[in-house]
């Protein structure tokens, strides 16, 4: 399970490679694409002319920011907002549902448990009665 204190702009394993390299430029700003774009270039241009109409295509050559991150941090754990009211009701309501999610990953877990045991009780009773059986028809 996933904590609510993860950041948005953070690749999780599923996003794979390609979206861990991009956040990983996105960070380094528009001069880590332009410098693998002129790589790619040098090295082999078909890449350094799909990096450019990838730039060109996700609006990241034109940009005017620093970094060029389309998945912006929308939550800060950390962070202060200058309202200390609301600090505190944040921070009250993290610890809540922190709480929570919990309390729910350890009720799926009893969940499971008694899933599991259920599936290994029916599996001690079909044994027992087709042993039962071997033995019933091997006496006739």
């Amino acid at each position: 399970m996933t904590t609510l204190a993860q950041e948005a702009s953070h690749p999780s394993a599923k996003d794979g490679w390609v979206a861990a390299c991009e956040n990983w430029m996105d960070r380094r700003g528009k001069g880590a694409w332009l410098a693998a774009m002129i790589l790619g270039f040098v090295f082999f241009w078909p890449l350094g002319l799909a990096l450019l109409f990838y730039m060109i295509w996700s609006n990241r050559m034109f940009s005017n920011t620093k970094t060029c991150s389309r998945a912006k941090s929308f939550y800060r754990r950390d962070g202060s907002s200058g309202n200390t009211a609301f600090d505190a009701y944040k921070a009250d309501t993290l610890r809540r549902l922190e709480e929570e999610q919990l309390q729910f990953e350890a009720f799926m877990n009893r969940l499971r448990a008694a899933k599991d045991q259920s599936e290994f009780d029916e599996f001690m009773k079909d044994r027992s009665r087709k042993t039962h059986d071997e033995a019933a028809q091997s006496e006739t």
